[in-house]
């Protein structure tokens, strides 16, 4: 049977790429081993969070499903870091893992352009280096110019729990064990990853009386901006906060012998950032307790994730340690805990597009490129689903760039630098995080969604009437000043902000103190128009205004190196000045522009200004010889 594109895998980087590509009007196939578990949550039962809740607006702005699926099935939803600024704010939300995954299912199965296949791929069809197929271990062959290849941990699946191994892509699933081989032959540089879940707890078995309760937020925010926030009331259930204790750490200590991690049984390096609870005592003994957090699985509340207790140690040393924790002195564990290592393509292996360079036409997304976490996976999905799209109709690829999203830097970060442990995005990440917030992911990504067909012309009509709504009340605040006359002063101080000694722009008036809606409509009663999405937007944008445009400035310094391009065939090796090192990363990384070369490690200003003048020079010696 013939496609245009083929996605190989059902998870959130499978959903987000076989959505994009059919919504585009491609002809596109999914193929995964369970049907039933598309869009499963292997981990824990949540999306969101720091720099991961950017990734998700940023997913739903350019028009995927992530987004709306969480706002439907969210069960408490939170903002992170609320205290904070709002470039590191993250939108948390706990879901129903079920009704998400039946949600996802149902929306895969009845969009126009998409069919499912139930089947593990097991081989590609490579002709010249060209992609042209996906072969399965049904015997079932299925033609396409291009395939996205989103297997997650499933490539070379491998689970430990104590010293017990079985080869699968999850607890109960088989792994895609011949792709995995298959893709070593074709000599794509693949690696050896490992990461961790915690086990699952009969809620009636736990008493969370003993526990602090987490509660959502009132009112609820949601992550997709098509979304109507005035409607948003979902049922929300609290999460619940313990501790470990001395007694729990003798438990795990004793037997870290036992270990899969300690012993040499798992070879994979696992995340740094989400250590498991054995990874945890070892590294951090000091520390006389752990943050355990304890979260339904589904509105109906029968399981419990414990959050921050990931381990692979035996059934035994799980049941003890789980039950020396105050309030599951009597748990009952439905799902053990355990350890996968799974096999990845190192990301340097890649362009922009999430093309391979070895293979015309594959594509890799999500777990599989080094990555960890449904977001970062999802959002390489969307782009993965997109380019190949694109291709397959003979447009120019779509790259975002590290000032225009999370995406870009996510994937910037992963193609240029690689990855020897598994990948998670922090705010840290973003050198111009005060432009790439949470909040304003629809006016920066939005044109691009809807450009590509993938946002429809009713949300766009909203959107315009937004945009306009901002761009107006900012040019107001930009360009009219006010004066420090006594009444003026007076309803500053009424309202217990500090007064102003000079003519002042209205943009550095409502930026200097800690202004709400009430304060900005009370000095500009004509701003009780807008509502609170826009007056939220106005508020930041007053706030870190200087901050902004300092930042805005540096891209515009920068534009004319993110112009130039750097030819494919580009011989960095001829080139006096470059240090061996920084030759051999860029040979590696071969970076589209000179941008992308600045941010690999190790390349400096002074490289980058070496290189500039020989793509001139090439360019000028091209030139002459045409004449």
């Amino acid at each position: 049977m013939n496609y245009d594109v083929i996605v190989i895998g059902g998870g959130h980087a499978g959903i987000e790429a076989s959505l994009a590509s059919a919504r585009m009007g491609v002809k596109t196939l999914l193929i995964t081993i369970l049907a039933e578990q598309i869009g499963a949550s292997s981990c824990n039962p949540a999306i969101g969070g720091l720099a991961k809740g950017h990734l998700v607006r940023e997913i739903d702005a350019l028009g995927g499903e992530m987004g709306i699926c969480t706002d439907t099935t969210g069960i408490q939803f939170r903002t992170l870091n609320a205290s904070k600024g709002p470039a590191v704010r993250g939108t948390r939300a706990q879901i129903d893992m079920d009704k998400y995954r039946l949600y996802m299912r149902n929306v895969v199965l009845n969009t126009e352009n998409l069919d499912v296949k139930q089947e593990i791929a097991d081989g590609l069809l490579v002709e010249d280096a060209v992609v042209k197929g996906v072969t399965t271990q049904l015997g079932n062959t299925y033609t396409a110019s291009k395939v996205i290849i989103t297997a997650g941990t499933f490539l070379n699946g491998l689970i430990h729990i104590g010293d017990k191994k079985q080869v699968a892509g999850r607890q109960g699933e088989f792994a895609s064990v011949e792709l995995a081989e298959y893709m070593r032959g074709l000599g794509i540089e693949i690696g050896r990853l490992k990461t961790g879940t915690c086990a699952r707890i009969d809620a009636k078995s736990v008493d969370t009386s003993v526990m602090e309760v987490q509660p959502g937020d009132t009112p609820p925010p949601p992550f997709s901006f098509r979304t109507d926030r005035s409607n948003f009331h979902p049922k929300q259930l609290p999460c619940y906060v313990t501790y470990t204790n001395e007694n729990t750490h003798e438990i795990i200590e004793s037997n870290f012998h036992r270990a899969p991690m300690f012993s040499g049984q798992i070879e994979g390096i696992g995340p740094r950032y989400c250590p498991s609870i054995e990874d945890k005592i070892n590294r951090f003994r000091d520390r006389p307790r752990h943050q355990i957090f304890v979260e339904p699985q589904t509105i109906d509340e029968t399981e419990y994730y414990i959050n921050g207790m990931s381990t692979s140690l035996p059934i035994d040393v799980q049941i003890e340690m789980i039950r020396s924790v105050k309030g599951m002195e009597h748990a009952k564990i439905v799902r053990y805990g355990y350890a996968i290592e799974y096999d990845y393509v190192q990301p340097t292996e890649l362009k922009h597009t999430l093309e391979t360079k070895k293979i015309a036409g594959l594509y890799t997304a999500g777990q599989i490129n080094g990555t960890t976490g449904y977001e970062e996976a999802a959002a390489q999905g969307i782009m993965a689903g997109i380019n190949a799209a694109l291709s397959v109709q003979g447009k120019e690829p779509f790259i975002l760039r590290r000032d225009e999203a999370y995406i870009g830097v996510l994937i910037d970060d992963l193609v240029t630098k690689g990855t020897k442990e598994p990948y998670r995005m922090f705010t840290s990440r973003a050198e111009y995080r005060l432009l790439l917030r949470e909040d304003n992911a629809d006016m920066r990504l939005s044109h691009y969604g809807y450009r590509l067909g993938l946002l429809d012309e009713a949300y766009m009509a909203k959107f315009k009437t937004k945009k306009k709504a901002l761009d107006e009340a900012l040019e107001f605040l930009s360009q009219n000043y006010v004066t420090p006359t006594k009444a003026f002063l007076a309803t500053l101080s009424e309202i217990g902000e500090h007064k102003i000694n000079e003519k002042t722009r209205w943009m550095d008036v409502i930026g200097r103190g800690d202004f709400d809606r009430e304060k900005l409509t009370t000095l500009l009663p004509e701003f009780e128009k807008y509502d609170d999405e826009v007056i939220e937007q106005i508020l930041v944008e007053a706030k870190y205004s200087r901050y902004i445009e300092k930042q805005q400035a540096q891209i515009m310094h920068m534009e004319e190196m993110l112009k130039i391009k750097i030819p494919e065939d580009f011989a960095y090796g001829s080139i006096s000045g470059l240090s061996n090192e920084v030759i051999e990363k860029l040979q590696k990384a071969t970076p589209p522009t000179l941008f992308a070369a600045s941010q690999i490690s190790g390349v400096t200003p002074a490289s980058l200004e070496i290189i500039h003048v020989h793509i001139k020079l090439r360019q000028k010696s091209m030139s002459q010889g045409e004449k």
